[in-house]
């Protein structure tokens, strides 16, 4: 005989439920990024809850990064724009709970970059690998000199190259695993005192991936960013956790 036993059932939360119909109304365009949602009084009436309930439910839909409340703002929590926000805030909680190793991160990411930039190579426009050069020449330029422009900079090459992939999704996980990675790292970074070297390298690298690029090498522009993500934090984890990075280049 089977000695396998079920759990009791529990109801479903009250606030749980307001929950999926707000978030149903964001995905499906009901609600539109930038409206407001109706004022807590007024989700009251119309979810027949409490006061507490709402206030609950408001607090898990900002949570999962779809609403923001502020305070004095007309009417109810305004919806957002869709944001890797919370997807970062996923990967560094799992990462510093070690559910997730920061080696997992990096690997993750040398995959997402790749891809990314092969779409790039094959579907820029010339708007596009203008934002890439811009932002490849202000990293050159910032270098040993001012480490906050140099971060936006590199920041700003990602994201003209996720963007000339066309893939929404590609773009949403390669802003959180980047963020992750930089988030969790970056202290490692400052102590190391290679900086300047790690910024200087990192330039140079994101010069041959551009270039690719602007060529159209799509596969060239691919083994080069899984190079220049690997160089970048290799020394950072350990030779085991490394292996994993060093299978991926070509």
């Amino acid at each position: 005989m089977n000695t396998f036993s079920f759990s009791p059932a529990v109801a479903t939360l009250t606030y749980e439920r307001v929950v999926e119909q707000i978030e149903m109304a964001i995905t499906s365009g009901a609600i539109q990024p930038g409206e407001h949602l109706p004022s807590e009084r007024e989700l009251m009436v119309q979810f027949s809850v409490s006061r507490p309930t709402i206030r609950e439910a408001l607090r898990v839909l900002q949570s999962r990064g779809l609403v923001e409340s502020k305070p004095g703002a007309r009417g109810g929590p305004r919806v957002l724009e869709p944001s890797a926000d919370a997807l970062t805030k996923s990967f560094v909680t799992l990462a510093r709970l070690s559910t997730l190793r920061v080696a997992d991160l990096v690997q993750f990411r040398m995959v997402l970059d790749s891809s990314a930039c092969r779409l790039a190579a094959a579907l820029h426009d010339d708007a596009q690998l203008a934002a890439m050069r811009s932002a490849v020449e202000r990293m050159e330029e910032n270098v040993g000199t001012d480490p906050a422009a140099f971060a936006r900079a590199d920041v700003d090459f990602h994201a003209a190259v996720w963007e000339a992939s066309g893939n929404a999704l590609l773009t949403l996980c390669g802003q959180a695993v980047a963020d992750a990675t930089v988030s969790l790292i970056t202290q490692q970074l400052a102590d190391s005192g290679a900086a300047e070297t790690t910024e200087a390298a990192s330039a140079a690298l994101d010069r041959e991936v551009f270039e690719a690029i602007a060529a159209r090498e799509g596969v060239l522009a691919g083994e080069l960013a899984r190079r220049a993500i690997h160089d970048r934090y290799r020394s950072f984890l350990p030779d085991a956790a490394a292996a994993g990075l060093g299978a991926l280049l070509g």
